[in-house]
């Protein structure tokens, strides 16, 4: 694709994000931004969700990360899912039965304001860091494909995305994250299998049984590490890894 056609399709993306920010947005209140009215369907919070654990920054360094430490990136995926059940078997039931915005409203009930302070402090430092890594990485892959060959700066391109960020998040807030993270999942998913396809048919392999045959012969197909405790690929640690970062 040219620096053109990636630009528009950048364009179209977040002006089909911000109308769906104008739509859900209308008639909002803090209700609706902090909890969306508790009216978000189930399905589409969940299925949002694997988009919401996963970023730009998955998509590009994990392929990459394979040639040094074979696929244990799976056990994190793992560990995700236990984490998901916690959130809904424990989290989600006493959020509903507490009435709470945030579980941190429910540390200053049970602990008081100080461990209130210190758990959203924690929260939104481990946030602004990882969002800022990720926010680098993205912006650096738009200025190399698109922005660098019309001089535009570094500094302009991070400005433009976090300007396009907040135009479809300040209105409504977790309303309208909760319909983008959906529209942002069901992109990557396609996106992955595009990736996949263009990958298999640039190896010369032809369907699905070529592709697992070709996978189970590498030696970089390995996914469990269970030999070396002090590995940081070991299975306990990547798995609780994963389990702890939802």
């Amino acid at each position: 694709m040219s620096s053109t056609q990636i630009l528009i399709t950048i364009a179209v993306y977040f002006a089909v994000l911000i109308l769906i920010s104008f739509i859900v947005g209308r008639k909002g209140d803090s209700a609706t931004f902090f909890r969306g009215n508790r009216s978000s369907p189930w399905y589409v919070v969940a299925f949002g969700m694997i988009g919401a654990s996963l970023s730009g920054v998955t998509f590009i360094s994990v392929p990459g990360a394979v040639e040094l430490g074979a696929m244990n990136y799976f056990q994190v995926v793992l560990g995700y899912i236990l984490g998901y059940v916690v959130i809904g078997l424990v989290l989600l039931p006493l959020y509903y039965r507490m009435n709470l915005t945030s579980i941190y409203s429910y540390l200053n009930d049970r602990y008081g304001s100080a461990a209130q302070y210190t758990g959203s402090s924690f929260f939104l430092l481990s946030r602004v860091v990882g969002a800022s890594f990720r926010l680098y990485l993205i912006a650096g892959v738009l200025q190399d494909f698109v922005f660098e060959s019309m001089g535009i700066q570094f500094w302009q391109t991070v400005t433009l995305t976090v300007i396009l960020i907040w135009l479809y998040t300040f209105k409504s807030g977790i309303k309208t994250i909760v319909w983008t993270d959906t529209l942002q999942t069901l992109f990557m998913l396609i996106a992955v299998g595009v990736a996949i396809y263009f990958v298999s048919d640039g190896l010369g392999l032809n369907g699905i049984g070529e592709i697992t045959s070709f996978i189970g012969d590498s030696e970089m197909s390995q996914i469990f590490f269970w030999d070396d405790w002090k590995s940081g690929q070991h299975f306990v640690k990547q798995f609780m890894a994963g389990a702890l970062s939802l």
